[in-house]
């Protein structure tokens, strides 16, 4: 737990090193864990090195101690206030009690609920919460880097690519004296996006949220094209029937199209089937393609690093996206991952809308 809260804390910009959390630990074993106010200081104590620090430690200590009791009681960001007494033990939480509070010191912890959902594991999600997250879902734009193209276009300023019509043209007002001359540069466009999501049964508590993401990438694309696919035991494209504005008749549609649902992988015979028929025809070429999956595979690994190898001959930047990889101790240690990662650009983590939109952010700058 106390590690757990260390990560937290570092995802939260707040520096916590080894040796702090050690300490951590032996703290807690004096306080216990049931005085909430205790946890609070004996983490301040050990795993605050500096006072700018403390904002951004009060806002961790509420997302990881408190979201439960919180969640409960609010939906608006609300101050909660934590009660220090040192003559009175046991106390936990003050809320209201003003002579109570009044013996004690203070600390406001300002909580956001939206802040909490937005690091929260989608396997954690209720019904609500998946509403709730749909809606900002909707806010993330999905577009590739920029590339240079073969195309010109006009420049204002002097290149290596003299722009002779224009420059004619204009002589034409000067007695054909070509003093104003005109330039050309190369223009650019963003790289194409192809998203594979996973959807066999073993992502079956990951898949609904992320087929929200690939429904919000593909209508709500910033740059350029963005395509779908749904990879179990058979590739299926899935860009058409994502392409509607009505997010549940989107997801309705997908999941008709798509047979094998919640059942097995093949992750290599569907890859093979996406490089046979779209990727390496075209589709792939210089596109940035983001394959979400917890890497377990049924099929042939040695053929999933074949069609790996074949999928990164092509493509711009391969990345790879795990809902796994943030719990504690995960390793890349299945087959179906362990043949693939030497062909991927990016591992990164897929299980919360952070995670999202800090793949977001990668791609961008593929």
């Amino acid at each position: 737990m106390a590690a757990a809260f260390a990560t937290t804390l570092r995802r939260s910009g707040v520096p916590v090193a080894t040796g702090n959390v050690v300490t951590f630990v032996e703290a807690m074993g004096s306080v216990g864990i049931e005085d909430r106010a205790a946890v609070y200081w004996a983490g301040r104590a050990t795993l605050v090195q500096r006072p700018e620090h403390i904002a951004a430690y009060d806002q961790a200590f509420a997302t990881f101690w408190l979201q439960r009791e919180l969640i409960r009681t609010t939906r608006e960001a609300e101050p909660v206030v934590l009660a220090l007494d040192d003559d009175v033990a046991g106390r936990d939480e003050v809320e209201g009690d003003d002579d109570a509070a009044s013996s004690g010191t203070t600390v406001a912890v300002r909580y956001s609920p939206t802040e909490v959902l937005r690091h929260k594991d989608f396997a954690a999600y209720t019904a609500s919460e998946f509403d709730e997250a749909r809606k900002l879902m909707a806010d993330l734009r999905l577009g590739g880097a920029l590339r240079r193209t073969h195309r010109l276009r006009r420049s204002h300023r002097r290149t290596r690519h003299p722009d002779l019509r224009r420059t004619v043209h204009r002589s034409l007002r000067l007695h054909g004296e070509p003093i104003d001359r005109a330039f050309l540069q190369p223009s650019e466009r963003p790289r194409r996006v192809v998203l594979l999501c996973d959807v066999s049964g073993s992502m079956e508590t990951y898949s609904r949220a992320l087929l929200r993401f690939l429904h919000a990438a593909v209508v709500g694309r910033g740059r350029g094209r963005v395509e779908a696919f749904a990879l179990g035991t058979r590739l299926t494209r899935l860009t058409r029937e994502l392409n509607s504005h009505d997010p549940d008749a989107a997801i309705a549609a997908a999941s008709r199209a798509v047979e094998d649902w919640s059942g097995g992988t093949r992750l290599g015979e569907a890859l093979r089937a996406f490089n046979d028929r779209w990727g390496v025809r075209g589709l792939a070429r210089g596109a940035v393609v983001v394959i979400l999956s917890d890497g377990w595979d049924r099929g042939d690994a040695a053929e999933l690093s074949r069609q790996m190898e074949r999928l990164r001959r092509v493509a711009h930047k391969v990345v790879w996206v795990n809902p796994l990889k943030a719990t504690e101790g995960y390793a890349p240690l299945a087959a179906g991952m362990a043949a693939a990662l030497p062909h991927v650009d990016e591992f990164v983590e897929g299980h919360s809308l952070a995670a999202l939109q800090s793949l977001a952010k990668v791609v961008a700058q593929a």
